[in-house]
């Protein structure tokens, strides 16, 4: 185990939800540092498009597998969740996540105004995406020939005609975990549908309609802060953790299929232990680090989590025979980013493009992305992690890449298959 497992050692029942308390006090107020320097230091114009780097590379298999992926989109707007003319499509997902797939519910609940470099890329603006461009959620989009999806707090420019993304940026699975927890974003749908079904009683017209909720593809993505925040107990501390955040995205799931849901698409997490973040925590030693630079305690629960989780939902698929509900597993194919980034073409692995510090994370706790004093790496350079927790654009393309294929899918399965039918539940 890390250093951080010595960190609670000893600590009885009271100590441990001591800790919790104050890793979520610290993480707040980290949370309240960044927002700030990013609303008054940032110079936006220094990073508008080509950035201030200090590790050049020429552009490579990362951009052009992205580039590859967005062929479809080329002739879509370039932040659809606030056009009025993108072309409406009859694929409607309703996400809830945490910040792996906020396209900006966080900076509109907050009214932050996020500045660039995040969003330089594709966007070439900032959108409140916690990244330089799009992410899984929105390639997942762009695959289904969809809009992006637009933010459930977003009042201005918001179009839910496919649609409705909840998730949150710093969302917990677990109740009270977080201001915008899984169990409110379950309650901020539930609204939704309700009011949209007195209005189409009423015989208003609304953007989703009845058959739009009952084929609809709802969409998972939770669970990692939870498991962050567990992460520096000893490791049999963490396992006995997870069933009890298992079992809230399992009630959600239920719920939701108790008001009519039937095609549940569920993401797992991914490897945490190669997050520079987690890689910057001050360890005694090395012994934790895997042959290719990981914890391999905190991939191993992050892993223990998606057994767990994927388990769940084979209970789920069983006693809901009429429903669809695939477990994707998104760990293989972010790990495999580090494990092979060669093959990607990607030469810092395990180090964030937006950060400070420099080699070998580029990750400082108090010093982060979006800071006054942030180091940036320059815009065709190749890198996984963007700010040291989230991913690049160019990574967030590979990795929907794969899982689009539905080869890391139980049962397996293209999300594209649940659009006008259901699975078969035999995974």
């Amino acid at each position: 185990m890390t250093s951080g497992g010595a960190l609670a050692n000893g600590g009885g029942g009271g100590k441990v939800r001591l800790l919790r308390v104050q890793y979520y006090v610290v993480l707040g107020c980290v949370a309240a540092v960044v927002l700030f320097a990013c609303l008054k230091y940032t110079p936006a114009a220094a990073v508008a498009a080509v950035g201030y780097g200090f590790w050049g590379g020429a552009v490579g298999g990362q951009q052009q597998h992205a580039a590859g992926l967005a062929a479809a989109a080329a002739a879509a707007t370039t932040d659809t969740s606030s056009s009025t003319t993108a072309r409406r499509s009859p694929v409607v997902i309703f996400n809830f996540g945490d910040s792996n797939s906020d396209t900006g519910g966080m900076a509109a609940a907050m009214g932050l105004r996020i500045a660039l470099p995040e969003g330089r890329t594709y966007f070439r603006r900032p959108t409140g995406r916690l990244s330089d461009g799009r992410l899984v959620i929105d390639f997942i989009c762009e695959s289904l020939n969809m809009p992006h999806l637009s933010p459930y707090m977003k009042s201005l420019g918001s179009d839910f005609s496919n649609g409705v993304n909840f998730a949150i940026g710093g969302s917990t699975a677990t109740p009270g975990g977080s201001t915008f927890s899984l169990d409110v974003q379950l309650h901020q749908f539930l609204f939704f549908r309700t009011r949209s079904i007195e209005l189409i009683n009423q015989g208003v017209r609304t953007p989703i309609d009845r058959d739009g909720f009952r084929n609809a593809i709802y969409m998972i993505d939770i669970g990692q802060n939870d498991l962050s925040a567990y992460l520096h107990l000893p490791y049999d501390q963490v396992l006995a953790k997870i069933p009890e955040i298992v079992a809230h995205i399992k009630f959600t799931i239920e719920a939701l299929y108790g008001h009519g849901a039937r095609k549940f698409w569920v993401h797992g997490t991914g490897a945490l232990g190669c997050l520079p973040q987690k890689l910057s925590i001050p360890r005694d030693d090395d012994t934790d680090l895997d042959g290719n630079g990981c914890l391999r305690t905190y991939n191993a629960a992050a892993r223990a989590f998606n057994e767990q989780l994927a388990a769940a939902c084979r209970r789920v698929r069983q006693r809901m025979a009429d429903a669809a509900v695939v477990f994707t597993d998104v760990y293989r194919p972010k790990y495999d980013l580090v494990a092979n980034h060669t093959r990607y073409g990607v030469e810092h692995p395990l180090m964030a493009c937006c950060g400070n510090g420099g080699p070998p994370h580029n990750y400082n706790h108090f010093k982060m992305c979006m800071s006054a004093e942030m180091e940036l790496c320059d815009m065709d350079a190749r890198f996984v992690s963007w700010d040291g927790v989230h991913y690049t654009e160019a990574a967030n393309a590979i990795v929907a890449e794969k899982i689009l294929t539905g080869e890391y899918s139980t049962p397996p399965v293209r999300i594209a298959s649940l659009v006008d039918s259901t699975v078969s539940n035999d995974g």
